[in-house]
């Protein structure tokens, strides 16, 4: 399911709400999109095409409406950081918006009718992984920390693990979307247990509160880990550890990441049920490949 399928039920109230709070036609800012350096004129431009042309993610709203209703689209986040850059860079409108049509983001959504995709590379050179470092199967998850789908996936993964103890590896992605406010500093706290050699405890800690994130509980959580709070609290707020998640979205983004969790194996975006059960037939059939050593894998 895209990140529209599985939000926009959620956003219904929430966006009932914006339409009475905003109105995208009028307003000049929107979640995600950066003017700076714009000047005024260049700045009438780019939301006159924001609010004049279509986002790519099959919504049937304007760039700038996707915007203001879902922020958790990458598709009108991406084409609108196209335009305004192209513009920045004194394009014509019609340049900017050519150049946003012709990138990823302007072609939309993948269709994803395979159980298993062409597979492609991942960086994982600083992820954490949990499982045998010479299994045979790498399952790279691109994940978000208050995403309700991440949470029920999170056993199922267990499983997977515990019945594939030395052939399967898990290899953690950050991914927190823009509709869930605590995920940031959740994919942020992760990353600072991670610098004290904590990480999998902290993943625990965070999908253990099931959504109900807050700074004070990943401190304390942190602190019953025993970490050192002074260096845990300077990471977490660190621009190093923001660099980070950001580097994780962008590397998901550049493979059509487009909701969480999604799952690869060994390179495969994979798009049946995130069960133990359903994943068995295909981590049996990957076992069965001679080749098989964990390829998503680029360190």
């Amino acid at each position: 399911m895209t990140i529209h399928a599985r939000n926009l039920a959620g956003f219904l109230v929430v966006g009932a709400a914006l339409l009475f709070a905003q109105d995208w036609t009028t307003v000049t800012e929107f979640p995600g999109v950066d003017f700076a350096g714009l000047t005024p004129a260049q700045k009438t431009a780019a939301l006159k095409l924001l609010r004049q042309q279509e986002c790519s993610c099959h919504c049937g709203m304007k760039i700038a409406e996707c915007r203001s209703m879902d922020p958790s689209c990458s598709y009108s986040k991406g084409m609108a950081g196209v335009i305004v850059d192209a513009i920045r860079h004194g394009k014509t409108a019609d340049q900017a918006w050519a150049a946003a049509a012709a990138s990823d983001f302007g072609k939309g959504p993948k269709e994803h009718n395979q159980v298993l995709e062409e597979p492609v590379k991942i960086p994982v050179a600083d992820a954490p992984v949990r499982g045998s470092a010479s299994a045979r199967i790498a399952l790279v998850e691109f994940s978000d920390f208050q995403c309700p789908f991440c949470i029920a996936a999170t056993p199922q993964l267990e499983a997977v693990l515990k019945a594939y103890p030395s052939q399967v590896k898990l290899i953690f992605k950050q991914f927190p979307l823009d509709s869930h406010a605590q995920a940031p500093l959740a994919a942020a706290a992760s990353l600072a247990a991670q610098k004290q050699g904590k990480f999998w405890p902290m993943y625990d800690a965070l999908f253990a509160q099931r959504g109900y994130l807050s700074r004070k509980g990943i401190l304390a959580s942190a602190a019953s880990m025993g970490l050192d709070m002074k260096r845990f609290q300077a990471d977490l707020d660190s621009a190093e550890i923001k660099r980070a998640v950001e580097r994780d979205m962008s590397d998901g983004e550049h493979i059509g990441v487009d909701s969480t969790p999604t799952l690869f194996v060994n390179g495969q975006r994979y798009n049946g049920p995130l069960t133990a059960a359903a994943l068995k037939p295909v981590l049996d059939g990957e076992l069965k490949h001679p080749s098989t050593t964990g390829k998503s894998a680029s360190r």
